[in-house]
């Protein structure tokens, strides 16, 4: 009789088993593309994690309708989508406009961890003094971290030449959050303090390491202002380091400590913006080119938790640690032009969350 029942209990012991293994599945190991060119790079279906596929084709729909050139989201370092729209193609490099500001902070903070700055250190500590056009002492008190910051409190209403004639004094640095393309001054202060190229540096400390392609353009009145050009894989891979603070396939390239200011509020006025990340959630935020401070979250129907590299005309990367996701947009402007963002923003995560929820 103990014999038949213990036979009988057996089943059920391993009924229990399975359930508890269903309940608690084997977290999913994060991966990383190799980098060495190879074009290889693992998928996942949008069936296998559980998501509305009949909500795949609206959501391509209105992306080409926006002016879509590339669309991609990656779920653990795993690619869900990747499309491409209007003659746009994997090897077809576009520029990131300032969703390429991220990419400026993120160097500053290698350079940083090196020991060639220190961000809380004054510009003209690096660069020499007048490359303003404030007096020496208003000058002096601006930091790298004003900089990766936009409280620089030089005058954002004379456009992108950011000679020293252009650079105007408006408020103390500190003092007021403005939009401007004055942050560019940190590539000159990475170059100086490591005794190198700007190009130089960033392609050996970031692009060679995890892989990206690219190049740097300049433009602008004063020739000073670069811009990020590269295929929409590229942008990829940096959301992909981003969404696992700094470190890419073990290695950290990243100093973690840098990473988590750089994503968090910077300064109290403009509580949605760390070192040049937008960040969401936040109980107020500013726009570029305005003063006014609006309530609530930039992108409501994005997660609270994601912080964000975006660009004139629409160009993004969307990192949502919550979701261990990232999401790629490459194109022209969804409406009309705009400086960093728009009402696409908002939609195009509406029609996002129909698709993941």
């Amino acid at each position: 009789m103990k014999k038949l029942y213990i036979l009988l209990l057996f089943p059920l012991l391993l009924s229990n088993c399975s359930a508890d293994s269903n309940e608690n599945p084997v977290e999913e190991q994060m991966y990383f593309p190799p980098t060495d060119g190879s074009t290889t790079w693992e998928t996942k279906s949008i069936l296998s994690l559980g998501w509305n596929q009949n909500a795949v084709q609206p959501l391509l729909e209105y992306l080409e309708l926006k002016h879509s050139k590339s669309f991609m989201i990656i779920v653990n370092g795993r690619i869900v989508m990747e499309n491409y729209f209007n003659g746009h193609t994997a090897t077809t490099n576009w520029y990131w406009a300032s969703a390429g500001k991220t990419l400026t902070a993120t160097l500053s903070g290698i350079a940083e961890q090196e020991g060639f700055i220190d961000i809380n250190n004054k510009v003209s500590d690096y660069i020499g003094t007048g490359w303003t056009n404030a007096p020496l002492d208003k000058e002096n008190l601006i930091t790298c971290k004003n900089l990766l910051s936009m409280n620089s409190g030089l005058n954002d209403a004379l456009g992108d030449d950011v000679s020293p004639t252009n650079l105007q004094y408006t408020a103390d640095a500190g003092t007021r959050w403005a939009y401007h393309n004055v942050y560019v001054k940190m590539q000159d202060v990475v170059a100086q303090s490591s005794g190198q190229t700007w190009n130089n540096y960033f392609n050996t400390k970031l692009r060679d390491k995890i892989g990206m392609n690219g190049f740097w353009f300049n433009s602008g009145t004063s020739g000073d202002l670069s811009v990020y050009w590269s295929t929409t894989r590229s942008m990829a891979r940096f959301g992909l380091l981003n969404l696992n603070k700094g470190k890419w396939n073990g290695t950290q390239i990243l100093n973690e400590n840098y990473f988590a200011q750089a994503t968090t509020t910077s300064q109290n006025i403009n509580l949605a913006y760390g070192y040049l990340w937008w960040l969401n959630g936040k109980t107020s935020y500013h726009l570029p080119q305005t003063q006014i401070q609006f309530s609530g979250s930039i992108i409501p129907n994005g997660a609270n938790d994601m912080f964000m590299a975006l660009g004139k005309n629409d160009q993004k990367i969307y990192v949502i640690p919550s979701k261990k996701m990232v999401v790629i947009r490459m194109g022209d402007a969804a409406d009309d032009e705009n400086f960093t963002l728009s009402n696409f923003d908002n939609e195009l995560w509406g029609k996002i969350n129909a698709l993941i929820l």
